[in-house]
């Protein structure tokens, strides 16, 4: 008797346990509760390289956690890494000359221009004087003592001399002003540009390390070294693992219960009795037929609304694509 009666209590518990388990998943019609059905919708990245060149390393194999920032692959960046060395040698060579320019004249230029400034009065002044002699020479003698062609070799000499003097007091009067404000604007351009050559080709190099841009998990790796890149190309496949959502459809009749921000719990097939908290996020304005994938007990040519409940799974349970039970709990 006591065989039988623990025989009939097994029997009784696994038929509750079966009732509970089909009132969880699909059996539960309570009034105050809306089930809906639908499908796990993870965002992807397909995440391509900015540039062109032949990938050197790849760091990132399928199903693996990545975190932001982490480098998954890289290009070979030695042509560019040449190019902006001479960049920066470019950059040094237009620095000089803009500071040459803003510094002005160094005191010895001036010094030295004076100096010329100088002789070349001097030169004048003597010349001059050596023009007078003649001139007086020539008169005493009325004529005969000095040569026309004296007079003229003296006079004209006397007008170089003095072309010369006022030639070195411009170059003097430059040198005390310094260099003109467009000569100096013209070198800080010239600057400018070869920094920010320098600038695009470090960014160029940067650009040969594929970050990840977010936390994800890689779902393809399609290129593998010595492979050609492109931006057209991608490299790698990426789930984000956060925020995942439960895409759900709800009729019309039962439109007007749904609102964003109401609490949902989701329910899986492999874990029926571990619900995971979700929220509705969104609730299309736009009719459509029930997608094929979706198990629903309505007809699939009824019209549905799209709704999409965000979910916080930390526990990384939930695939793409993985057919849930949504609840949402309406009240009476």
């Amino acid at each position: 008797m006591k065989k039988k009666s623990l025989a009939i209590l097994l029997i009784a518990a696994a038929l509750a346990a079966s009732g509970w388990a089909w009132w969880q998943g699909r059996g539960h019609r309570d009034a105050r509760t809306l089930v809906l059905h639908g499908n796990v919708d993870i965002r992807q990245i397909s995440l391509a390289f900015d540039g062109s060149g032949r990938v050197a390393a790849v760091r990132a194999d399928e199903g693996d956690h990545v975190k932001a920032g982490a480098v998954l692959a890289m290009l070979d960046t030695r042509a560019l890494e040449l190019q902006a060395d001479e960049a920066k040698a470019q950059v040094e060579v237009k620095r000089q000359a803009l500071l040459r320019l803003r510094n002005g004249s160094r005191p010895q230029e001036i010094a030295q221009a004076r100096d010329l400034l100088a002789a070349a009065q001097a030169d004048a002044s003597r010349i001059a004087q050596d023009l007078a002699r003649l001139q007086s020479a020539a008169v005493n003698t009325q004529g005969r003592g000095i040569s026309m062609q004296d007079l003229d070799r003296a006079r004209s000499n006397l007008q170089a001399a003095r072309a010369q003097a006022a030639a070195q007091q411009e170059t003097l009067r430059l040198a005390e002003l310094g260099p003109r404000q467009e000569d100096v604007a013209g070198a800080q351009a010239q600057f400018d540009a070869a920094r920010a050559q320098l600038a695009l080709l470090q960014y160029q190099i940067d650009q040969g390390e594929l970050k990840a841009p977010a936390d994800a998990v890689v779902r393809s790796r399609l290129l593998e070294p010595g492979d050609m890149a492109t931006p057209q190309r991608p490299a790698f496949a990426l789930a984000l693992t956060q925020p995942k959502w439960v895409r759900v459809y709800v009729s019309e009749t039962d439109l007007g219960k749904v609102k964003p921000g109401m609490a949902a719990r989701v329910f899986t097939d492999s874990r029926p009795d571990q619900p995971i908290a979700g929220k509705v996020g969104y609730i299309s304005s736009v009719a459509e037929f029930t997608p094929k994938p979706v198990e629903t007990e309505e007809l699939r040519t009824s019209l549905v609304y799209e709704v999409r409940v965000r979910v916080g799974d930390n526990g990384d349970e939930l695939r793409l694509g993985q057919p849930v039970t949504v609840r949402l709990a309406i009240g009476r």
